[in-house]
This record gives C-alpha cells, sequence and structure tokens, in this order.
C-alpha cells in the first residue's frame, strides 16, 4: 500500500510556514506594547511623575502611533511587506531597549515616540501581510490571527512583566532587552516571507499624510467606526489606568496581580475571537460584542464605586469579551471588501480610528484624574465606554 506524502518545499507547506511566521509578528509586537504597564507604578513612585504624567507617557505613544500610521500605512502597499516589517521591527527594539535604560521622565517619554512610531509603521502591514498570507481554503485564519493576535501579545506581555518584577525587583533592563533581542531576530527573519505587495510607483506620494478608505470598504467601515472606538476606549483604560487601578483602588499588593487586571481583559478577548470563528456572520459577531462590552463597562464601573475585586474581574472578563468579539466582527466584515492591493490602506484607516480612540480618551482621563481621583475618573470613563457601546450595538441592530 502506497502513503502519498506532502513534500516539505511544496507550495501549500511553503504557505502555512510563511503564515505561521507573520503571525507571530503582531503578537510580538503588541508584548512589547504591554510590557510596561506593571512597570508604571514602580517607574511612577522612582521618578516622583503624577498620575496625570502617567496617561501622558501613555498618550504620546497612541499620538506617535497615529502620525506614523498617517504618514506610512499605506507604505507596504508601494514598497513591500517584507521592507516596512523588518525596518519598523528595527525600530520596536531600540524603543525597547531606550525604555530599560530610561532613567527620568523624559527619557521614558522618547522611549515611547519611538515605540509609537515604530508600532504604527507595523500595524496596518503586520495586518495585511497575515491577510495575503492566510490559507486560500481558509482566509478566516487571517482574521483570527489579526483580531486575537494583539490580544495574546498583550496578556503575555502584561503577566511576564507582572511576575519577573515581583520576582527580580531590578529585571526591567533585562526583560526589555530580551524583547529587543526578540524583534531583532524576527526583523531577519521576515525576508524569508514571499513577497506579496509587489513595488509601485509614486512611493512619496504615499507619505503625505492623509485617511482613505478604499471605495468597496466605505459603507462597512463607517457602519463599524462606533464599534473601533467602543472597543480600543476599553483596551486605552486598562492599558493607562489598570495597574494603579489595582494597586491603589483595590489595595492589590503584587505587580503580577495588578498586570492581571490588563492580561484579564486580553484573554478574555482572545478566546472571543476565536470562538468568533465559527459564527457565519461578522454582523451578529459585533452585535454580541459590542453588547457584552456595554454590560462588562458597566459592571466593571460599578464595581470600582464598591471596590469589589471579584466584580471587577467579572466585568473585565465580560468586557474582554465584548472586545474581542466586537473587533472580530470587524475585521470579518471589511476584509473582503478589498484587493490585497489596497489591504495596507483599509487597515490603516481601521487603526487610525482605533488608536484615536485608544489615546483621546486616557489624555482627557490624565487632565480628569488631577481634580476628580482615580476611582472617580475610573467610572466616568466605564460609564462612557458602556454608552457608546450600547449605540454601537443598537447602530447594529438596525444595519
Amino acid at each position: 500500500m502506497s502513503v502519498s506524502t506532502v513534500p516539505l518545499s511544496s507550495p501549500s507547506t511553503r504557505r502555512a510556514a510563511s503564515f505561521g511566521l507573520a503571525a507571530v509578528v503582531p503578537v510580538a509586537v503588541l508584548v512589547g506594547a504591554s510590557a510596561p504597564s506593571p512597570f508604571y507604578p514602580v517607574l511612577q513612585d522612582q521618578l516622583g511623575f503624577s498620575t496625570s504624567t502617567l496617561t501622558g507617557i501613555f498618550a504620546v505613544y497612541a499620538g506617535a502611533l497615529l502620525v506614523a500610521l498617517l504618514v506610512a500605512g499605506s507604505l507596504s502597499d508601494h514598497v513591500g511587506r517584507r521592507p516596512v516589517l523588518s525596518g519598523g521591527l528595527v525600530a520596536l527594539a531600540g524603543s525597547m531597549l531606550l525604555f530599560g535604560a530610561a532613567r527620568s521622565t523624559g527619557a521614558l517619554l522618547v522611549a515611547r515616540v519611538v515605540q509609537g512610531v515604530a508600532t504604527g509603521v507595523l500595524t496596518a502591514t503586520m495586518a495585511a501581510a497575515v491577510a495575503d498570507l492566510a490559507p486560500a481554503d481558509r482566509p478566516v485564519r487571517g482574521t483570527l490571527v489579526n483580531s486575537a493576535g494583539p490580544f495574546v501579545g498583550l496578556a503575555i506581555g502584561a503577566l511576564v512583566g507582572g511576575f519577573l518584577l515581583d520576582r527580580v525587583p531590578g529585571v526591567r533592563g533585562e526583560l526589555f532587552a530580551t524583547v529587543a533581542a526578540v524583534h531583532l531576530l524576527l526583523a531577519a527573519l521576515v525576508w524569508a516571507l514571499p513577497e506579496t505587495s509587489p513595488r509601485h510607483s509614486e512611493v512619496w506620494r504615499s507619505l503625505r499624510p492623509r485617511v482613505g478608505v478604499p471605495a468597496g470598504a466605505r459603507s462597512v467601515f463607517w457602519r463599524s467606526v462606533p464599534a473601533l472606538v467602543a472597543t480600543w476606549a476599553t483596551g486605552g483604560l486598562y492599558l493607562s489606568l489598570g495597574a494603579p487601578l489595582a494597586g491603589s483602588v483595590l489595595h492589590v499588593t503584587s505587580h503580577v496581580g495588578q498586570a492581571a487586571v490588563v492580561a484579564l481583559l486580553m484573554a478574555a478577548g482572545a478566546v472571543a475571537a476565536f470562538v468568533a470563528v465559527g459564527a457565519r456572520h461578522p454582523r451578529n459577531v459585533a452585535l454580541t460584542g459590542t453588547t457584552l462590552l456595554a454590560v462588562g463597562s458597566a459592571l466593571t464601573a460599578g464595581a470600582v464605586v464598591d471596590a469589589s475585586a471579584a466584580l471587577v474581574a467579572i466585568g473585565t472578563v465580560v468586557a474582554g469579551a465584548g472586545f474581542g468579539s466586537a473587533f472580530n466582527g470587524v475585521l470579518r466584515a471589511l476584509s473582503p471588501t478589498v484587493p490585497t492591493e489596497q489591504r495596507g490602506e483599509l487597515f490603516a484607516a481601521v487603526y487610525i480610528v482605533s488608536y484615536l480612540a485608544f489615546g483621546l480618551p486616557t489624555i482627557v482621563a490624565g487632565l480628569v484624574v488631577a481634580h476628580a481621583g482615580l476611582p472617580t475618573t475610573v467610572v466616568l470613563y466605564g460609564a462612557t465606554v458602556a454608552a457608546l457601546a450600547a449605540t454601537a450595538a443598537l447602530l447594529r441592530v438596525r444595519d
């Protein structure tokens, strides 16, 4: 009896390996985005800056990321995915080294600006590369990676940072040097990927700051904006104020416990995004997600009033499930609307809206916290997100 085998060099095997490598990149990038979170309360004590300054350090990251997306969001559609991925990962490694060595508020700001620029350059390109290299017979896997991968990376980064900080207080330099080494390794490996976006003319024109949505995606895109705003505003709240909230309001003393607030949201988001793959209709996924997000945000706001750690955990899980499924539904609805050569531009527009929602409310929260205090600010923030998510759900019902 003969047994047929697939050679290791077969096109399907090479494509699977390329997709696997491309899928690792967003996880690694987002590990670097969340790993600083457990260190913020420690740095706040060491350097003596206020909670308002803390939200400012977070906000400059989002601001730099947005500028990079506006300028270079569609660059990989013109010069190719590989050079943009490689260059962005090298810059990201540099930002990790800067963060690990920072000894002043100014140095932290510089590190976060460099990280924001690098992440902005990478964001749309990573999403486009994953979508390009997804198995032809199962393109939904690309959407799964693009929706769940960031959550996995954010959860891992927060937990690892908190775990190591509890056991080795002076670990910051070594941890971020290790993350930088991983980014540099990936910067070299991505050159092995097949190039899915051949070079086009008018590269310099593509660098003019602009926001554009390809014509074929516009209707779906604008219907998705409320859901994007609600979901990413939630992420901004947890990544900027999650650890300080756990420490000062819920009296969680361990760093890994404080980081768990962030990790719990992101882990629930990753699981929800995975489960949502089995759903047939992206609209229903987004509707379920925005409803869960509204309920979870309201629960979390109420839990802060009662200083209930258990209720915060429940609200965070529900909100995280809403975050993951709503974002998955949006990406699944948008991905088929444009050809490969327009995906960089489309994903840039998606993430511009997402990171505006990620950063701007955090700036406002930083201004409010100086006058109203952290608990009141978190309650107001959570109530606002709940209202936004409920609005997004109602709009989906009317689709």
